[in-house]
């Protein structure tokens, strides 16, 4: 779960409460003070650092008077899929920015390998929003990349007592899904 910045400065200019009344809500340990009131002033402009924690977004949106789901994005990863991150980049370029039970479905009917896990990934984050009660029919893939992983180094061996290097590719899939406003 990670938080809307541009969301969650729209309602607070709103609502009219200020930065002062979000970081007392968000204090906590290991985040007092001026930490507190950067980390809040940075989820605002959109970065996500120091990471906003679950509990930080539940007692924003208490502050607010909003719910969780308005909020957030809710986010899953796939470290470490065993396949090259161009094919696996074809398969998520398909389901950005479609409603969620589409892409779904556009998944289960793709013969891609990567499929499967890019299925695995909406799955899980489809899930985490339905703990936070957001409507299943309104969530779409907001975000949907692919990054090059460390691949595995194997070697054939060749004629005269040479090596050729082989390299296994891997990739990380992240997909990201929220309520359309």
């Amino acid at each position: 779960m990670r938080i809307r910045g541009e969301k969650l400065k729209r309602l607070s200019e709103q609502t009219g409460i200020g930065i002062e009344e979000l970081v007392s809500s968000v204090e906590r340990t290991g985040l007092e003070g001026d930490r507190a009131a950067k980390a809040v002033n940075n989820w605002m402009s959109g970065r996500d650092h120091p990471r906003c924690k679950a509990r930080d977004i539940a007692s924003m949106a208490q502050t607010l008077g909003c719910e969780v789901r308005e909020i957030a994005t809710f986010t899953s990863e796939i470290k470490f899929h065993r396949g090259s991150d161009r094919k696996a980049r074809l398969i998520v370029d398909m389901i950005r920015g479609k409603q969620a039970d589409e892409a779904l479905t556009i998944l289960s009917f793709a013969p891609q390998r990567a499929a499967v896990n890019v299925k695995k990934a909406l799955a899980a984050a489809v899930a985490d929003a339905e703990l936070a009660d957001a409507d299943v029919g309104e969530l779409f893939v907001a975000k949907a990349t692919v990054d090059t992983a460390k691949p595995l180094k194997r070697f054939r061996p060749k004629d005269r007592g040479r090596a050729h290097q082989i390299l296994k590719r891997q990739s990380h899939i992240t997909v990201s899904v929220q309520e359309r406003d």
